[in-house]
């Protein structure tokens, strides 16, 4: 669990729906970006790409690695963290 993580479901598709090459995709709103958020929203999304990560995996312990770090790239989307963010950080 992540603290402060709230209202996010995490799922697994097989290929993106467009031909973006990607690992995974965070979709909502950002917690820096949220004005008045209650009640009866429809939670955000984190949804991991099964195909593309195998894909890129050359053992079991690389995938686990991407998932791994896909997972805390798109998390900290949810936390208002852009890519240029996270590649000073050494997760872009």
């Amino acid at each position: 669990m992540v603290d402060g993580l709230d209202n996010v479901v995490f799922l697994v598709e097989d290929q993106p729906t467009d031909s973006e090459a990607v690992l995974g995709i965070y979709e909502g709103v950002a917690l820096t970006e949220r004005g008045d958020y209650g009640y009866g929203e429809l939670p955000d999304r984190i949804v991991l790409y099964r195909q593309p990560l195998l894909e890129q995996s050359e053992s079991l312990e690389h995938l686990i690695h991407e998932i791994h770090v896909t997972l805390v790239h798109e998390i900290a989307h949810y936390y208002g963290i852009d890519d240029q963010q996270l590649h000073e950080l050494g997760w872009g």
